[in-house]
């Protein structure tokens, strides 16, 4: 990695470029928002945010630090609640939306509540929150995550919120939309999509200086890999002074 910029830089960086100009994205803080705001303020101005807590479309002043902060209200077109946001989704009106979690398999499916057996886990975690809602009715679900073979699971403890499920055709049936589902997955090695057939995992870019090797040997299923894997664009001098005085000047996260 570079000395110009650190791994979270790099992540934000590359997720931002994902978000298109007049598409609507829910986030919640931390990465995510810093990558919608960085969209915001470079290629995507008329990019909608969105927050769990009703933040509609703020023009945000700075990081909030949590979904309910009032900086999340600022100029927003609407301060609504959290019943209108979800609706909001359930009626297909959010294009992206950022998730997270401990777990992470290779159809995409997220745990964020417990490690080890439900009855008596090695960790239990918050649980959905609005996760589950998101992954469910958003069309296009990103993750930001550190890879490592304790988060790249061959099989999650516990399926909080739903990627394809069990493969091609499973999210269908379970009732989700047609053609919605996990997008793209940012991690300090690499970006990956997912394949169309089987709806399984698939290596697409290489950050600067990363093997293919070292990914596979940080994830705990085997990978597919694009037929041709680029290597990760790094983040631009313009990108970084946004993102460093504009978007995160104390460093809140991308100090991390």
């Amino acid at each position: 990695m570079s000395s110009q910029y650190n791994m979270m830089e790099m992540m934000i960086c590359t997720a931002a470029k994902f978000l298109e100009n007049g598409k609507t994205v829910a986030v919640g803080t931390g990465a995510p928002c810093a990558a919608a705001m960085l969209a915001q303020k470079t290629h995507a101005p008329d990019l909608v945010v969105v927050f769990e807590a009703g933040g509609i479309a703020p023009q945000l002043p700075q990081m909030p630090i949590s979904v309910g902060d009032s900086r999340t209200f600022f100029r927003a077109v609407m301060a609504a609640g959290m019943c209108e946001m979800m609706t909001t989704c359930c009626r297909g009106l959010v294009d992206y939306a950022f998730l997270g979690g401990a777990q992470i398999d290779a159809y995409g499916n997220l745990n964020s509540t417990i490690v080890g057996d439900y009855a008596k886990p090695k960790v239990r975690f918050p649980g959905s929150g609005g996760a589950n809602d998101f992954a469910s009715m958003c069309w296009r679900t990103m993750i930001m995550t550190v890879h490592n073979q304790s988060r790249f699971v061959e099989k999650v403890d516990f399926v909080t919120s739903p990627g394809f499920l069990t493969g091609a055709g499973a999210r269908e049936a379970a009732g989700l939309a047609p053609g919605s589902g996990p997008y793209k997955i940012v991690t300090d090695m690499a970006v990956m999509g997912f394949d169309h057939a089987s709806k399984r995992m698939m290596v697409e870019s290489l950050h600067p200086g990363v093997t293919l090797d070292k990914v596979r040997e940080n994830t705990g299923f085997e990978l597919l890999v694009a037929d041709h894997v680029e290597i990760t664009a790094e983040p631009t001098h313009e990108e970084l002074t946004i993102l460093r005085e504009e978007v995160d000047p104390l460093r809140y996260v991308i100090g991390r």
